[in-house]
């Protein structure tokens, strides 16, 4: 496990992948079963559905989990937890760590951690990635074992460590005390996960606003569109070298970038009117995702996907959670407290967000769109030989929304689905 004062060593894993990985594998499940009428569908279907294996026991899985209709969408408002494992077992030679300079322990920590929240009227979502380098407090966690014992707790440990401390379930728990959130349902994807769904979609196209090049993942790419597949989007969504400041929280935002596109191909006609893309997206859900008992049942995903329906690329929001350097380690960062309670109490009250900052450390707007561009990020980038979070607290006033959304703190970066940016290489 490494310590909370450990020296940096980030891997880059499957990140942010992930999570638009996620929520395409909702949508692809929920077009699945509209198209299942025609027999071959209906045989897919089921195909893709047998693959679900056992899920992981959360630590209060009823507590907040909802009825889960036989159709429609499920009622009320939905929190999951997606976590990027960086597992090497059963991962192939290329992820051996002799394989990677920059290898991280690949003792199964969660180096991209992402929390979708859906409203309780299904008007809007938010997608919180919690930092891998955040020190927090750990509460005391179920065995993963299943021998009915506890894992104890810590005052101060890494935020990725939660996974191979005590499974998924305690990195949920860890989770909601740092979002306030109850969340019912999670699930943990692999290095192969990101490359098989890529695949599935045909590729993403990405916007770089320079040259992004990264010998840590073999990573070279000019600057322009780029259409990523297969390994180079895993290189890419794991790259923290290549982008932004080279800090992981760079990475956060260059995930971002490749969400939001991921976004707008999975909602475009070209891959909903594909039921051969849908299939093979479902499939590789199932095939390479571990779901916890609360999610395992095709009808839980169907009921989410459908809630998530009607939320609109803008109204899809994706954020950093709150932090500042840690005062005790500069290679760490901590909760910005101000700005957290400004973004809990908004998820709280499932309030749509309105992000008054910029859109992280390694991204841009698009110039060559014609839409309104995202605020870029003015902060003076950091020493790319010791990747820091340099942010300071945020101002936490918020400006009078013009409807009843929450304006985020400018110290809080992201950017909705709608949002068209470019990634800038760390040159």
């Amino acid at each position: 496990m490494t310590s909370p004062h450990s020296p940096l060593k980030h891997s880059k894993r499957p990140s942010q992948s992930p999570i638009g990985t996620f929520l395409k594998i909702l949508v692809a499940v929920v077009v699945v079963f509209a198209v299942s009428s025609t027999s071959v569908a209906a045989i897919a279907v089921y195909q893709t559905l047998s693959k679900i294996g056992p899920g992981i026991q959360l630590a209060d899985p009823n507590a907040t989990a909802a009825a889960i209709p036989s159709v429609g969408a499920i009622e009320g408002g939905v929190n999951l937890l997606l976590a990027g494992t960086d597992t090497r077992t059963d991962q192939g030679d290329a992820f051996s760590d002799a394989a990677n300079q920059d290898a991280s322990s690949g003792a199964g920590n969660n180096d991209v951690t992402m929390v979708l929240h859906i409203s309780a009227d299904h008007t809007n979502a938010t997608v919180i990635s919690i930092p891998r380098d955040l020190i927090t407090a750990v509460p005391d966690c179920p065995d993963p074992n299943g021998d009915g014992g506890t894992v104890s707790g810590t005052d101060a440990a890494m935020f990725n460590t939660t996974l191979s401390r005590g499974g998924l379930a305690c990195t949920v728990l860890t989770a909601e005390a740092l979002t306030g959130l109850k969340i019912a349902y999670a699930a943990e994807i692999s290095f192969d996960g990101v490359i098989a769904m890529s695949n599935a979609v045909g590729g993403v196209s990405v916007c770089l606003a320079t040259a992004v090049t990264d010998p840590f993942t073999g990573l070279d790419l000019a600057a322009g569109q780029q259409t990523l597949v297969g390994d180079q989007a895993l290189a890419f969504v794991r790259s923290r070298h290549g982008v932004g400041d080279g800090s992981d929280l760079g990475r956060i935002s260059n995930q971002q970038v490749f969400l939001s596109a991921l976004m707008r191909k999975i909602t475009s006609a070209g891959v909903l009117a594909n039921p051969i893309a849908l299939f093979s997206l479902a499939n590789a859900a199932v095939e390479n995702m571990t779901f916890s008992t609360t999610l395992k049942d095709p009808a839980a995903m169907v009921a989410i996907a459908l809630a998530l329906k009607n939320v609109s690329l803008s109204n899809l929001v994706f954020v950093q959670y709150p932090v500042i350097t840690d005062p005790d380690d500069v290679n760490r960062v901590i909760a910005d407290d101000a700005s957290v309670a400004v973004l809990n109490a908004a998820l709280a009250s499932d309030s749509p967000l309105t992000l008054t900052g910029g859109v992280g450390r390694a991204a841009v707007a698009d110039p060559s769109t014609t839409a309104t561009p995202a605020p870029t990020d003015t902060s003076a980038p950091a020493d790319t030989t010791t990747p820091t979070d340099t942010a300071t607290p945020g101002d936490t006033s918020t400006p009078t929304p013009t409807d009843t959304s929450v304006a985020l703190p400018t110290n809080v970066s992201g950017q909705t689905a709608a949002e068209e940016t470019c990634t800038v290489g760390n040159n």
